[in-house]
C-alpha cells in the first residue's frame, strides 16, 4: 500500500472554501445537505467543517435531532 502525504491546506482547506461557498449561496444546512450539493464525502464534508469552525466562520444550530451549520 502505498502512502501519499497531502498538505493540510490542500487535504481541508481546499474544501473549506468549497462548503463555505455552499453555505453562502443556500444558508443552513446539514451534513447530509453539504455532501449533497458539493459532491464531497461526509469525511471531507467534516474535515472542512473543522477548518472553518478553528477559524470562527461558522455557527451550529441544534433542530431537534439534527444539527445545521451556517455561516458566522
Amino acid at each position: 500500500m502505498s502512502r501519499n502525504i497531502i498538505p493540510v491546506e490542500r487535504a481541508f482547506g481546499e474544501k473549506a472554501g468549497k462548503v463555505w461557498n455552499t453555505l453562502q449561496r443556500e444558508g443552513e444546512l446539514t451534513t447530509e445537505q453539504i455532501s449533497d450539493r458539493t459532491n464531497m464525502d461526509t469525511e471531507d464534508v467534516f474535515g472542512a467543517l473543522g477548518w472553518l469552525a478553528r477559524e470562527g466562520k461558522i455557527q451550529t444550530i441544534q433542530e431537534g435531532n439534527k444539527m445545521k451549520f451556517k455561516l458566522s
